[in-house]
């Protein structure tokens, strides 16, 4: 070190090294990445500010620690962004990160554990979701063409209490079952099913769709519990609601041949409407919409008399 330098307090990248613990090779890297910016001396040396580097160098050694990117840190040392966001930022990512990892976990232990001549099958099926949140938005999307006359706030209403979510620390069982609600979402039959179970007969004779599903879930709302309950499907004011949004909406009465028509012109018993709502059972277990639609349309069959279909 030059009589200039020991007047200028400036010290060598040496001995930044010893202050700090830090290599002498990470600090040139460092300086080479710009995190770092050191004075020269005559002879072209790196020196630096003892109090103001040595501060810097601890900083970016802590945040590494953390396993914030240099990227970051940068942004940090310009205040472009604050060590607090920098750190929330960070945070949320490795909670995503470890979501992925919980979900491989899962279905790496349920293809193990499938019986072995199953094991081929299983594998097949939890491929079809190669990544959860796509899995997700696919669901949602296949909701949402179903249900386009409800205003956004309906809708998503509707979406946190009847579509699943990934489950951030899935069981085997619950990877199984989200893999199948995605195939049976994919079936071309399945919307079909759906759309005729919700709208029942001539949906072309309904004259306001946000007000019959309006209707349809308060009837729902309150079937939800007697479904908790274990309640058999009878008659009542849960039934009279459901039957009213119906009538409602296509400007008729509630008369026994129209309660015909509802008992006939929906699709309650398809096996794909009872296997999504079982398998989204089976995954939040939770009761949902669709159980108490299956309620409502049971006591609709006890309160109607065993006549031939109305046309």
């Amino acid at each position: 070190m030059t009589e200039n330098t020991r007047r200028d307090g400036l010290v060598s990248i040496g001995m930044l090294s010893q202050k700090t613990g830090v290599p002498v090779r990470t600090l040139r890297f460092y300086c080479d990445e710009g995190i770092l910016q050191p004075h020269r001396s005559s002879g072209g040396h790196r020196l630096f500010d003892p109090v103001t580097t040595v501060d810097r160098v601890l900083l970016v050694r802590r945040l590494r620690g953390l396993g914030l990117s240099l990227t970051t840190i940068v942004g940090v040392l310009t205040d472009a962004v604050s060590i607090t966001e920098a750190v929330a930022a960070e945070r949320t990512a490795l909670d995503t990160e470890l979501g992925a990892l919980r979900w491989r976990r899962a279905s790496l232990v349920a293809v193990e554990d499938a019986p072995p001549m199953r094991r081929a099958a299983r594998l097949a099926l939890l491929a079809t979701v190669h990544d959860r949140h796509t899995a997700y938005d696919g669901l949602v999307g296949f909701w949402r063409r179903l249900l386009a006359p409800l205003p956004s706030d309906m809708f998503d209403g509707f979406v946190g209490m009847n579509i699943p979510a990934p489950p951030t620390d899935p069981t085997p069982r619950q990877v199984v079952a989200y893999a199948e609600l995605v195939t049976v979402t994919s079936d071309p039959a399945a919307a079909p099913a759906m759309s005729r179970q919700l709208w029942r007969p001539d949906p072309t004779g309904i004259h306001d769709k946000r007000e019959l599903l309006t209707g349809v879930a308060e009837a729902c709302a309150i079937a939800g519990p007697l479904v908790v309950g274990h309640v058999e499907p009878r008659p009542g004011a849960e039934l009279d609601q459901f039957l009213a949004a119906h009538a409602t909406a296509r400007r008729e009465r509630d008369t026994p041949r129209f309660r015909q028509r509802m008992l006939h012109g929906g699709n309650d018993t398809d096996p794909r409407i009872h296997r999504y709502w079982k398998l989204t059972t089976d995954i939040t277990g939770e009761t949902t919409a669709g159980a108490a639609h299956y309620w409502l349309y049971r006591a609709l069959e006890r309160a109607t008399s065993p006549a031939a279909p109305v046309p």
